[in-house]
């Protein structure tokens, strides 16, 4: 049984994503958010592809954290998939936040994938 909050977000996501939708040129970076992780991945929605995902349960990233559910982790989450992305070639992609509000740890997460070299 999903809750009312949780029936509302996915609402809220389905109705954002009507907009936001990935291409080869511009994928999707999408976010999903629970109370102890964060996990993040980048979407070619295009050919239905995922060209790259990032959790803060990845060794990489859990190392230089004391929690996964904080502001500090999706710092640092950000920064490791921007940087990852740019490895790639990638360096615009389109936000999908979830339907989450741009707030908290989204916001962090955003704000610390712009500084490493994403646009959006």
């Amino acid at each position: 049984m999903i809750s009312v909050k949780e029936h509302k977000r996915v609402s809220r996501h389905e109705r954002i994503r009507k907009g936001v939708v990935g291409s080869s040129e511009r994928p999707r970076l999408c976010l999903h958010r629970s109370l102890k992780n964060l996990q993040a991945q980048i979407i070619d929605d295009s050919s239905g592809k995922i060209i790259l995902g990032k959790s803060t349960l990845a060794k990489d990233v859990r190392s230089k954290l004391k929690s996964g559910g904080n502001v500090n982790a999706a710092t640092v989450l950000g920064a490791a998939v921007a940087a990852e992305a740019v490895k790639k070639g990638i360096t615009k992609v389109s936000f999908d936040r979830g339907g989450y509000l741009y707030h908290g740890r989204i916001k962090a997460f955003a704000e610390a994938a712009r500084k490493a070299g994403l646009e959006f």
